[in-house]
C-alpha cells in the first residue's frame, strides 16, 4: 500500500526489514544496544560484527557506560545490511501504560525521523517496534507509529519512509489503521 502525503511517499509492505533498500532502517533495540532477539538479532547478524564493534564505542563513548534510553535513538553505519545506516531505538516494555509506554513509543518514531532528518537521511525502513516481546498491543501500536510518521510527513520534506511488516497479521492491522487513518485526512 503506497500513500502521498505532502510530496513524501509512505509505503507499507510485508518484508524483511534487514532486507531493505532506503538509506536506513530502524532498529527495535534493546538498550545495551548489542543485540538480542527478533528484529534486533536478525539486525545484528546480518550487519556483522563491526555493528556490534561501533554500538560497544557509542555504549563507552556517547553513553558513557549507561544504556540508550526508552525512546532515544542512536545512528550507526550499516555494514553488510543494504540501507547505509541503522538508527537504533530502544521501545518501551508494555506494563499496561503505567509507565508513560504510549509516549515513549511517540518517542521512539519521532527521535528516529528526527535523526534520519539530521542526517540528510532521505528514505527510511521502520519495523512495528515493542510489538514483539515487548507485548506492546498490536493496534494500538499500529495508531501511534503511523500517526506519529504521517504527522510528521504532513510537516517535512523527508522523502521515502516504508513500514515493514514481518507477519500476514501485523500488515494487516497496520493496513486497515492506515486506511482509517486516512479517510480523515
Amino acid at each position: 500500500m503506497i500513500v502521498t502525503i505532502n510530496n513524501n511517499r509512505f509505503e507499507l509492505v510485508k518484508g524483511d526489514i534487514t532486507a531493505q533498500d532506503t538509506e536506513a532502517i530502524v532498529n527495535a533495540a534493546n538498550g545495551t544496544l548489542m543485540g538480542g532477539g527478533g528484529v534486533d538479532g536478525a539486525i545484528h547478524r546480518k550487519a556483522g560484527f563491526a555493528l556490534k564493534e561501533e554500538c560497544l564505542n557509542i555504549r563507552k563513548e556517547v553513553l558513557h557506560g549507561a544504556y540508550l534510553a526508552t525512546g532515544e535513538a542512536v545512528i550507526t553505519k550499516g555494514y553488510n545490511l543494504p540501507a547505509n545506516y541503522v538508527i537504533h531505538t530502544v521501545g518501551p516494555i508494555w506494563k499496561g501504560n503505567k509507565a508513560d509506554e504510549e509516549q515513549l513509543l511517540t518517542n521512539c518514531y519521532q527521535n528516529s525521523l528526527a535523526l534520519a532528518s539530521e542526517k540528510g537521511i532521505k528514505s527510511i525502513s521502520f519495523p512495528s517496534i515493542s510489538t514483539g516481546v515487548f507485548r506492546f498491543p498490536i493496534e494500538l501500536a499500529s495508531k501511534i507509529a503511523l500517526g506519529t510518521i504521517i504527522e510528521f510527513l504532513e510537516t517535512n520534506s523527508f522523502g521515502d519512509v516504508r513500514f515493514v511488516l514481518f507477519s500476514q497479521q501485523d500488515f494487516e492491522v497496520y493496513e486497515s489503521t492506515l486506511k482509517n487513518m486516512l479517510d480523515f485526512l
